[in-house]
């Protein structure tokens, strides 16, 4: 049986400058709405040149004798990865997360089109090393991160995963209650929710939460282990606030809702693709038995 073409799948999100023509259908008028702000559309549609150029230029640098397809961040969910990919995410650091989740173990190549507007933790590599990268990834000759990612288990059998964290609240502004089990430990809880993350993740929401709380945990890129904050818990006669943060490597944390309508599920930021979590369910985390497989770039 041959071997299956390898294909470079090349994740995006849409420019600023894509978003404005969307909303206001061309150019003149979006560029009337800016200045009539006191903006200009100069440096956007130069940021969107910019990118395209780089995006051309990663598309150049695919081996003739490989397929290619472009997907963009909302499309994430409906698109389907294949053992083969070679995955591009071209972007903000936040991009790798978003795809992360929806992999299996194929590599994943962050390229940073703007090394003076994003700072590149997980998008890496130049646009220029991706001739080289690609045939190493596809004959596995290039060094890999596994970064450990965390699971959410739920109740009725559906799962997320996530590359920095998961949410679980209210999905509006109201106080989420819960109750928390993490090992011997539990409690009953009103909050602003709280999120379950991973080592990666500890660069992200997870820090603000720590840096604001100066509840800070140890956990590294590849450990099979995932922390814990709660956002705001609120003490009253019937909710605690002793569990604020925590480890777990070994039995899960677990979150019961109390939430009679609003509550959710979500991984990585995005809202949309959530998982309802109202009264009584039940959602398990723990390290995921996958990885997110990071060219080392």
């Amino acid at each position: 049986m041959p071997a299956v073409t390898p294909r470079a799948v090349f994740v995006i999100r849409d420019t600023d400058y894509a978003l404005l023509l969307a909303r206001h259908a061309t150019r003149g008028q979006a560029r009337f709405f800016l200045e009539s702000r006191g903006q200009s559309i100069a440096g956007i549609e130069a940021r969107h040149a910019q990118f395209h150029a780089a995006l051309a230029q990663a598309r150049a640098a695919v081996p003739a004798d490989w397929r290619q397809a472009l997907v963009r961040r909302p499309d994430l969910d409906r698109f389907l990865f294949a053992p083969e990919d070679v995955v591009v995410a071209l972007g903000q650091d936040g991009l790798v997360a978003n795809v992360a989740k929806y992999l299996d173990g194929q590599p994943v190549v962050g390229v940073n089109p703007a090394p003076d507007l994003y700072d590149g933790v997980l998008a890496r590599a130049r646009v220029d090393r991706l001739r080289t990268l690609l045939p190493a990834c596809a004959a596995a000759g290039v060094p890999f991160q596994r970064r450990t990612m965390v699971q959410a288990t739920l109740d009725g059998g559906e799962r997320l995963f996530a590359l920095n964290e998961i949410f679980v609240g209210h999905r509006s502004h109201q106080s989420a209650r819960y109750r928390i089990e993490a090992g011997t430990r539990s409690e009953d809880q009103a909050s602003s929710g709280l999120i379950v993350a991973t080592g990666t993740g500890l660069t992200g929401w997870a820090r603000s939460i720590s840096d604001a709380t100066h509840l800070t945990l140890d956990i590294g890129i590849a450990e099979a282990a995932i922390g814990y904050w709660v956002r705001e818990p609120f003490p009253s006669v019937s909710t605690g606030t002793d569990l604020r943060a925590g480890k777990v490597a070994g039995s899960p944390l677990t979150v019961t809702s109390r939430m009679n309508e609003g509550g959710v599920v979500f991984a990585d930021g995005i809202e949309q693709d959530f998982i309802a979590f109202d009264w009584g369910r039940r959602v398990a985390f723990s390290p995921a038995p996958r990885t997110l497989n990071l060219v080392d770039a």
